[in-house]
């Protein structure tokens, strides 16, 4: 079964690429130039539509028969959740590109639903059982609800990319060019990760810490990149592997810090190398392709998403999460550092809302709140839940 699952996940990932490689035809080739996305008599975006059905077919057919598998939802290590919170963005686009038949939002969309899917896979796959804290239904009720409310969310971001690309003159520098290029540098920091990951997993790289947890208990703790910055009281115990620079606090998860740095610095490259080969800003390179985008359409398209993808995750990310928690915990609320920022990611959304309704913040203003949202809640899934620890932390 588990085999059937992963293969089940393998077709969906292909489908994806399928699907991105479609729309991008549908946007940019010269016999389908239909920018304003719309379906009719352009085939290449029908054929994306049909293939990001498939895609979210076959992983739903990855997910339950994982929880066939394991007994449990699949939503309890950092791989099931970061491959749920993919198949849950693409759910989404196929319910907005039914409505809006936007061919360009597809070109945004699934290759984003890829990196989170590609980056999940870099996680431990193995199923195992629960601690006792998680043999509960909700966490069925839950995760699913608070993945599929940031799915939602994650189609409002990639709508106000398109009218940032759209609409942004990028042959000036200003902070606004300057922050999306940092938005771009970010996403491909991504990739960045991705390709080390396989690089080093390839290479059978792994480096062993003896070290002090944040209990003062004697623990060990396993590198799977070469170690930039090294565990609290760390000491190496594999021979011939790259000794730290520097020792983290006991309070951060030293192995996945290191990650994160690794993937700042494989990002730094991969951006360095882009903007060699494209000769101006990543933005500007985009944009010739989306001058036929109603901007107006896709800021539609943006505030749809947040408005239906809020109160998802405001069930789920709140309500379900403190009824667990007094039932886990014995107590609705305890400020752990993913609680906090659980009710950052819906006191900001719902500042989005208020000022997107009632102060007109609409087109530009309303893009960069939506990316801002998106960055806010891939904060709380890869630093708050990997490098600090809680209770909430993903081992």
């Amino acid at each position: 079964m588990a085999a059937i699952s992963g293969n089940l996940l393998y077709v969906a990932f292909f489908l994806y690429l399928a699907a991105t490689i479609a729309f991008a035809v549908s946007v940019t080739g010269r016999k389908w130039r239909n920018k304003a996305g719309e379906m009719s008599g352009n085939r290449w975006g029908f054929i994306g539509f049909l293939s990001s059905i498939g895609a979210s077919l076959f992983a739903t057919g990855y997910f339950i028969t994982r929880w066939m598998h394991s007994g449990h939802a699949p939503v309890s290590n950092m791989f099931e959740y970061m491959t749920f919170l993919g198949i849950a963005i693409g759910y989404a686009f196929v319910i907005i590109y039914a409505i809006y038949r936007s061919n360009v939002l597809g070109m945004f969309t699934m290759p984003i639903v890829m990196l989170i899917v590609a980056y999940a896979s870099l996680f431990p796959r193995e199923v195992e059982p629960l601690i006792p804290a998680l043999q509960s239904n909700w966490l069925t009720i839950h995760v699913i609800t608070v993945a599929l409310g940031q799915g939602i969310l994650s189609i409002g971001m990639a709508a106000g990319l398109v009218y940032l690309v759209r609409t942004l003159d990028f042959t000036k520098t200003n902070k606004r060019t300057r922050a999306f290029e940092f938005v771009m540098y970010s996403l491909i920091s991504l990739v960045g990760f991705i390709l080390i990951g396989y690089l080093f997993s390839a290479m059978n790289y792994e480096a062993t810490f003896n070290y002090v947890n944040e209990q003062d208990v004697e623990a060990q703790m396993v590198y799977n990149l070469p170690a930039l910055i090294g565990p609290h009281e760390g000491e190496l115990v594999t021979e011939n592997r790259m000794e730290p620079f520097f020792n983290a606090p006991a309070i951060i998860r030293a192995n996945d810090l290191n990650t994160v740095i690794w993937s700042l610095i494989a990002g730094l490259v991969l951006y360095a190398a882009l903007r060699l080969i494209l000769r101006k800003r990543i933005g500007g390179a985009i944009q010739p392709l989306l001058k036929g985008v109603s901007p107006q359409a896709v800021d539609e398209v943006s505030y749809r998403a947040i408005a239906i993808g809020f109160p998802v995750f405001a069930l789920g990310g709140l309500i379900f999460a403190m009824i667990w928690a007094q039932i886990a915990w014995s107590r609705f609320w305890g400020w752990d550092p993913k609680e906090v920022w659980a009710l950052v990611t819906f006191l900001f959304y719902a500042a989005y809302l208020h000022l997107r309704l009632s102060r007109g913040w609409q087109g530009e203003r309303s893009a960069w709140l939506c990316v801002i949202g998106f960055a806010i809640i891939m904060f709380n899934l890869v630093f708050v839940n990997l490098v600090i620890a809680g209770l909430h932390s993903y081992a």
